[in-house]
């Protein structure tokens, strides 16, 4: 095997080559020559930065030398945390995460590290830093498996919140890691908590869990308000920073999830009960602009929700007024509008309406869809929306396609199609497939290459990542 020259051999190289004296080296790489000096006759290693400006000096790229680094100075030496999280920080910034997965791999031996290292993960969490906090977060996780602490749950918690994406698998399988834990959070924690798991489960569409998930944060937080008001202002408002929204948005939140289970199971006029609760905010006590923000948002939910599950369940005389409502809101800045428009689609296949000069209405907003980017750190808009972009271009294929409108319905069925194929929600990819495959008589040729095309494609991706023996050179 290759023998790799230490840092120091590299830099005594370095000055042979350059016929350069320590000092020199030292003047312009902005490192003190006494630290040099400690370093090569002391063995006492230069900080992270120290090395970064010696890095530069030598006309290398930017941590040429971290792998080297930390080898010596922190893989072969007794763990310093001194010099251990200035490594971590930069590590991060350079996006350095094998090298981070080494030093954590290195020091969580000792569980006296776990509490340092999580404090470390917070911090690069709140930079937005997620893969690198990530790997902390692991480590801290994996360290404290057998513990029953606080900090091993919000580990768990952060590990679920940065890992929930596109794939449905892998959100079930985060979400089903992650649910054992919510328990052991601060008690207020636990309400943002059981929030995200709930909108997961939206996303999945398993309505129990979502009921089962907001009966118990409708629960928790009816507690917490009441002890909200029984304390001291100065108390309420310290536990109030905790939470991502107001107290009181918890418990009405969970009459709108256990509205939409109502939806999904068919039961409209439950529904509305639901959302008559969550209209009726009078009970608040807070009038601050944060919560007046709130009540606004709820009201115009309600007011939305009341048409939808009244034309659900067959009263198509709120359509029109519906529609109009729908047109009042597209000039805003409204991730709320591919659910708005879901909803026509709904009733007009359910119901056999003819939506047409609607869709032609809306023919803008509907193919700005296809672009919308799906980044943000809300658990809601990251992971139910995307689901329900997919599920419109389902039902928008459906009723394009019953109509004979063959070109429109396949364009849409391809990117439902795709949409599902990246959240790996495999029900709907196959719904998809059945409905191409119903009406494929009607397909052109190019249209029926670019779908068996794509369907080989995702045959070809999941031999490949299983590894199956059955795939034929």
């Amino acid at each position: 095997m290759k023998h790799t020259p230490t840092v120091l051999a590299e830099l005594d190289n370095y000055l042979k080559q350059n016929n350069l004296t320590l000092a020199e080296f030292a003047e312009c790489s902005g490192v003190h020559q006494r630290t040099l000096n400690n370093w090569i006759l002391k063995h006492r290693p230069v900080a992270i930065h120290q090395l970064d400006r010696m890095t530069l000096a030598m006309g290398l790229p930017e941590s040429f030398f971290y792998e080297r680094y930390i080898e010596h100075y922190i893989i072969e030496r007794s763990p310093d945390w001194r010099r251990i999280e200035p490594v971590l920080y930069r590590c991060a910034e350079l996006d350095k995460l094998e090298a981070i997965k080494r030093v954590v791999g290195h020091i969580m031996d000792k569980l006296l590290y776990s509490p340092k290292l999580f404090d470390a993960a917070e911090i690069l969490f709140a930079q937005g830093r997620h893969a690198a906090a990530l790997l902390l977060y692991e480590g801290v996780a994996e360290g404290e498996k057998y513990q029953h602490s606080e900090r091993l749950a919000v580990c768990q918690y952060r590990i679920f919140t940065i890992q929930a994406g596109t794939n449905q698998r892998q959100n079930l399988k985060a979400a089903t890691i992650f649910e054992a834990f919510v328990e052991r959070l601060d008690e207020i924690d636990q309400l943002d908590a059981l929030k995200d798991l709930a909108n997961v489960y939206r996303s999945l569409r398993l309505w129990d869990k979502v009921d089962e998930t907001a009966r118990k944060m409708k629960e928790k937080a009816e507690i917490q308000y009441s002890l909200e008001h029984q304390q001291k202002k100065r108390e309420r408002n310290e536990s109030e920073k905790k939470l991502s929204r107001p107290m009181f948005v918890y418990i009405t939140y969970a009459d709108l999830l256990c509205a939409g289970v109502c939806e999904a199971q068919g039961d409209y006029q439950q529904a509305l009960q639901y959302t008559y609760a969550y209209a009726n905010l009078d009970w608040v006590k807070e009038a601050d602009e944060d919560t007046r923000h709130w009540i606004g948002l709820f009201q115009h939910w309600a007011e939305v929700n009341t048409y939808v599950f009244k034309l659900l369940s067959g009263d198509i005389s709120v359509l029109h007024d519906y529609v109009e409502y729908i047109a009042a809101s597209t000039n805003k800045a409204d991730k709320e509008m591919v659910t708005k428009l879901l909803n026509v689609m709904f009733a007009a296949n359910r119901y056999q309406l003819d939506v047409s000069d609607i869709l032609k209405r809306f023919e803008t907003v509907i193919d700005s869809f296809v672009q919308q980017g799906q980044l943000s750190s809300d658990m809601y808009t990251k992971q139910v929306i995307p689901e329900q972009f997919a599920r419109f271009g389902y039902e928008l294929a459906y009723y394009y396609l019953y109509r004979g409108m063959h070109s429109d319905g396949f364009k849409h069925l391809m990117y439902s199609m795709i949409s599902y194929h990246t959240l790996s929600n495999k029900d709907y990819f196959i719904n998809c497939m059945g409905l191409f495959l119903h009406f494929r008589n009607h397909a052109v040729p190019e249209t029926k290459a670019e779908v068996f095309n794509f369907i080989e494609r995702v045959w070809i991706n999941n031999v490949e990542k299983n590894g199956s023996s059955d795939r034929r050179s």
